[in-house]
């Protein structure tokens, strides 16, 4: 008997003993006896949204209902080996699965595209659609017209997503992407300095052996809240660590501090590379980078100043590699980053990158900057990270950059408790997914540019637009979008950039002439479908996942077990690929002779054999069904990982082109002189990180007198993205309101509560006020997710857009791809806010 119904049945009891001992105007009261704790069945399942964790839930049904649903409280919760203990998110999964606007049944549009007007249809006629406007897409446009846009809302193991890749690459494939909405411009970053993946900071656990915590963005307590996620590994090294200091960099008083932080920096959004360039400035000028880290430096990078870049030169002119030859042609020693932060030679027109200089655009101090580069300097182990919300910002690789460069200025990467300034590396146990096979479609295009693609695509090149896979960087891609699946994907529309723009680009029939949708609700995407394919929940579902990607220093697997059978008209995401497969003559191929039950075995086989997954606990049973009576598997490597340690300590080479630090880029300074630039304000590529002014930034005088506001968009607690926004439980926990100061406030004449238009000249959406010394001045704050609604009057906004009632962040970002990474800038806004009477 569970504790909780024990509890129940004994105040039962109780209350009975009690009616009866009591005097009565009756001698026989009428009382009823208790009755014996309701039999519930018991399965377990995971929440699958991308915040990196996948925690494991406890499903209980009755009568095949779902009735409740608990986390994980299996073993004592000991560190280490602890609870999984599922967020609010994943505490709300029976809401989620039972919501109103539930999809029920295949169904195909019957008004105009974005209108959300549809009728019923069986699933041999959605199969069958579906497959013969694939066959004629192939046979018109060719198989680089087909396209699967990223979608990351449900991290299956089996039935994902995946598998309508591996129904393309059957047919002759589809137009690849690269990069996504979280962490492109860092994912460069990190490649052309660290040669590396941008995740590959020291792990959160050996901040207790670290002595100075320097955080840009840094929030862990609210974008990875799981009890077993990145955000609970912070809270309990900061608890074993000795007189570390944290400061943490942040336009929000977020809940990664709370007290948890020895100095909050409000920082102005976009600025942080000017921040860090007056560290630099700090730690080179006063002479502490000479007599304590230049030797680390010289021995490490290349690209401090002009001498090394000059050496690396002269390697790869006196090289037999072309592509080393081509650097050696682009490379420019009078650009180093001595020079430049000092202000010197080359850069002497620009000045020195002096504490003033960024206080005036930063907002912080230059007593406080100055501080920042003491702490530093005085530091034996600092962990440094960026975290990444400053990389989503126009030209937000060089930020990111800028921010790496505290670390190598330091001297200390390689030391335990110190980082490089990459997001922390996590472990995570190794689970087998349905392959997808190989694609023979060889172009890539940026995740971000697909909205481009359906028009343009057809003249995208490498050179403009970065594609990947062509035969130079003038052959364009050669053809549009014709068709998309968007599986599992919200960044169809609603966490996509500029949405009244993008709706008018998936409303143009002339277009994509094929828009599937597969989800489990009525989302402000799939109201743009052709046809709606209704996906299975996770508590209906059979699937055998891992621990994702950011889940702490505990790995786990959960072998979920389907709590009720699949409601309403529903199938899973392989049964639905299966489905088209066969339409298209290639069913057997799909399945490979296997049921959903076999697929399910064959996995779990691989999962249990690999050798990665030593020591789990308790052991992988024979057989899948037995690992689902089991349900949870756990298991701490007890890894201490420090960034950078097989290059400092052991001597392996780094994967950039110089095999070291490149403080300076050859692969970027060729970009430089090859590629499209200047499309938009501070959109440029340098060898060296450099701050940028761009546009809707601080310093973007064109905007700045419109929009006087900064806006800054963060992940609440209510969401996982988009993820969760349609649970009315979530919406009341947490708050879909803009974070106000109280100046501005006052300067507005409005209070917490008060409902505003919030516009620029992308859009206008409605939403209320709270009045906060939680953000700083000249800076409003909302949390991205929710969900685009036009009014249903077509009220106009200020500006001339219709008003998003639902109040989505994107309904005011920009269209605009970063300079190198071809990627997202939608942390990077400028708006007014208009008070409604």
């Amino acid at each position: 008997m569970e504790r909780r119904s024990f509890l129940k049945a004994s105040a039962a009891l109780g209350c009975a003993a009690t009616v009866t001992g009591c005097k009565t105007s009756s001698d026989d009261p009428n009382v009823n006896p208790p009755q014996p704790p309701v039999k519930e069945d018991l399965t377990w399942s995971a929440c699958l949204v991308n915040c990196g964790s996948n925690c494991p839930v406890r499903v209980y049904s009755r009568d095949g209902v779902i009735t409740r649903v608990e986390t994980d409280h299996e073993v004592e919760d000991e560190y280490g080996m602890h609870q999984v203990r599922a967020c609010a998110r994943g505490r709300s999964l029976r809401q989620r699965t039972y919501a109103p606007d539930r999809l029920k049944s295949p169904m195909k549009r019957v008004g105009k595209r974005g209108e959300g007007k549809f009728v019923p249809i069986t699933w041999d006629e959605a199969a069958s659609t579906i497959a013969g406007k694939m066959k004629s897409i192939i046979d018109t446009h060719g198989n680089k017209a087909l396209f699967r846009s990223y979608g990351s809302g449900a991290y299956y193991g089996f039935a994902s997503n995946a598998c309508f890749n591996r129904l393309f690459n059957l047919v002759g494939g589809c137009l690849q992407y690269y990069g996504n909405y979280s962490w492109a411009q860092q994912q460069e970053a990190a490649k052309h300095m660290y040669g590396s993946s941008s995740t590959k900071g020291s792990s959160t656990v050996t901040l207790d052996s670290s002595d100075y915590l320097l955080g840009f963005a840094y929030n862990p307590s609210e974008i990875r809240q799981s009890g077993s996620g990145e955000g609970y590994d912070y809270l309990q090294a900061l608890q074993r660590s000795n007189g570390l200091k944290v400061t943490l960099i942040d336009p929000r008083y977020t809940d990664s501090m709370l007290g948890k932080e020895s100095d909050w920096l409000p920082i102005r959004p976009g600025t942080d590379a000017a921040l860090a360039e007056a560290i630099a400035y700090q730690m080179i000028s006063s002479g502490w980078v000479d007599a304590n880290s230049l030797d680390f430096i010289n021995k490490f990078s290349v690209g401090y100043d002009a001498a090394s870049i000059q050496a690396q030169k002269d390697l790869f002119a006196a090289s037999s590699d072309a592509k080393e030859q081509e650097y050696a042609q682009h490379m420019d020693p009078a650009q180093n980053y001595h020079d430049y932060i000092l202000g010197l030679n080359a850069f002497a027109d620009q000045g020195a990158r002096t504490p003033d200089w960024a206080a005036k655009i930063t907002g912080i101090s230059a007593t406080k900057i100055k501080q920042i580069a003491d702490d530093l300097m005085g530091s034996q182990a600092p962990y440094i990270i960026a975290g990444a919300g400053v990389n989503r910002q126009a030209n937000g690789e060089q930020t990111v950059r800028a921010i790496y460069m505290l670390s190598v200025l330091a001297g200390k990467i390689g030391v335990d408790g110190s980082s490089n300034g990459e997001l922390p590396k996590m472990t995570s146990m190794y689970r087998a997914g349905i392959p997808s096979g190989s694609n023979p479609v060889k172009e890539r295009i940026s995740f971000f540019t697909w909205s481009e693609a359906i028009h343009n695509g057809e003249n995208m090149t490498a050179r403009t637009h970065g594609i990947t896979g062509t035969d130079d960087l003038d052959t364009p891609l050669g053809t549009n979008i014709k068709m998309i699946i968007s599986a599992s994907d919200s960044s169809l529309l609603n966490q996509h950039a500029e949405i009244n723009h993008t709706a008018n680009i998936l409303a143009d029939e002339s277009g994509v002439e094929l828009i599937v949708s597969c989800d489990c609700w009525m989302t402000p995407g799939a109201k743009f479908a052709d046809i709606i394919i209704p996906d299975t929940t996770w508590l209906e579902s059979n699937d055998l996942v891992n621990d994702s990607y950011a889940s702490g220093s505990l790995d786990y697997i959960t072998a979920m077990s389907a709590a009720v059978e699949p409601i309403w008209d529903c199938k899973s995401m392989y049964e639905v690929a299966a489905l088209i497969a066969e339409k298209m003559g290639v069913g057997n191929e799909f399945t490979e002779g296997r049921t959903e039950e076999e697929w399910l075995e064959h996995l779990y086989q691989q999962t249990r054999d690999s050798a990665s997954n030593a020591g789990v606990e308790p052991a992988f049973p024979a057989t899948y069904k037995e690992a689902q009576e089991i349900g949870f598997f756990r298991r701490n490597k007890h890894e201490r990982f420090v960034a950078m340690d097989s290059y400092v300590n052991q001597g392996q080479a780094l994967s950039t082109p110089s095999g070291k630090i490149e403080i300076y880029s050859a692969e970027l300074a060729w970009r430089a002189a090859n590629w499209t630039q200047n499309k938009w304000k501070g959109d440029t590529i340098t060898a060296i990180p450099q701050y940028t002014v761009t546009w809707d930034g601080y310093e973007d005088e064109d905007t700045k007198d419109a929009y006087p506001l900064q806006l800054a968009g963060y992940h609440t607690k209510g969401r996982t993205h988009s993820s969760y926004h349609n649970v009315p439980w979530l919406r009341e926990a947490v708050e879909d309101a803009v974070w106000m100061n109280p100046m501005d406030a006052q300067q507005y004449g409005v209070t917490s509560g008060s409902k505003v238009e919030m516009y620029n000249d992308r859009g206008s959406i409605e939403v209320v006020v709270r009045v906060t010394p939680r953000v700083a001045p000249g800076i409003v704050a909302l949390g991205q997710g929710a969900w685009y609604q036009a009014d249903e009057n077509g009220r106009k906004g200020t500006t001339g857009k219709v008003i998003d009632v639902g109040g989505a962040i994107n309904s005011l970002t920009r269209y605009a791809p970063s300079p190198v990474a071809k990627g997202n800038p939608q942390h990077t806004n400028r708006v007014q806010i208009r008070a409604i009477v």
